[in-house]
């Protein structure tokens, strides 16, 4: 599977560690550190997997209610899978957080990016229970791939490259359903993060736009914590834009916003770019 590579500007300037997780947008560095936390401890014994696999009978009865968080930040057992899904991760997320979610009440920043993964949290909780797909009790994989779809909705004529093959973004999420269906391997939870992904597009994007309704909102306790736009700590904190409109916020970002292009696989092109 190809996996994306950082160039000019992107998460592989800082010089060490440290500065390069604390260069993260604050969404993708929480739910970065916390997978490698779970993730590293599952592995290393720490903790059993079953541990922190979804099982509501345990979060009703036994009150494990950590239950309901863990299974997003699991990745797997130490394989190369595991490695190109954290790698994943981060890009895929550090992506949409930056280069402008889509607005549903906190101006497409920290909040609105906030909001769309407790809402794909949730979804694919109920979900998992009625679906017909026999799925895993794990969910790291199946939100990521509900970020990938979120974002090349949301920024669909970006261009990526996979083993040579150009590709636009709005294909990037079946490219890769496809090539994992084609080496044999599980995509019913890349499936799963799809459907889901598409569900948040159509109720944030397609609904207001077509029947002139906003169904999905940013909470307000989420806009008082993060602000309006991208979260920046109070000491360094920038003017904030003005909100858009709840459920409209289709125009780009700067430039600057956006930040450089990744490239995909190899001899790629930039992704991002104008």
């Amino acid at each position: 599977m190809p996996v994306a590579r950082p160039v000019d500007g992107q998460v592989g300037n800082p010089t060490g560690p440290d500065e390069w997780f604390k260069s993260l947008p604050l969404v993708t560095r929480y739910w970065f550190g916390a997978t490698m936390i779970v993730t590293l401890s599952a592995n290393f014994g720490v903790i059993e997997p079953k541990q922190i696999m979804y099982y509501w009978p345990y979060i009703k009865d036994k009150f494990e209610v950590w239950r309901l968080l863990t299974p997003f930040c699991y990745v797997g057992p130490f394989e190369f899978n595991t490695l190109i899904s954290a790698y994943m991760l981060v890009q895929f997320s550090k992506q949409y957080e930056t280069g402008g979610p889509f607005n549903t009440g906190a101006g497409g920043g920290t909040a609105d990016y906030a909001f769309c993964l407790i809402f794909g949290m949730v979804t694919i909780l109920i979900t998992y229970a009625i679906s017909p797909l026999p799925l895993s009790p794990i969910f790291c994989r199946n939100l990521i791939y509900y970020v990938l779809y979120v974002w090349s909705k949301r920024h669909p004529t970006s261009q990526a490259n996979i083993w040579g093959f150009p590709v636009a973004a709005i294909y990037l999420p079946f490219a890769y359903l496809a090539l994992t269906v084609f080496m044999g391997s599980s995509w019913m939870d890349m499936l799963h993060g799809l459907v889901i992904g598409h569900v948040y597009y159509f109720l944030v994007d397609v609904v207001p736009m077509v029947y002139g309704k906003e169904i999905i909102t940013t909470p307000k306790f989420l806009v008082d914590q993060f602000g309006m736009g991208l979260y920046e700590p109070v000491d360094n904190e920038p003017a904030r834009p003005p909100a858009q409109r709840p459920g409209m916020g289709r125009a780009p970002p700067d430039a600057a916003a956006r930040g450089a292009g990744h490239t995909w696989g190899t001899g790629g092109q930039r992704l991002g770019t104008q």
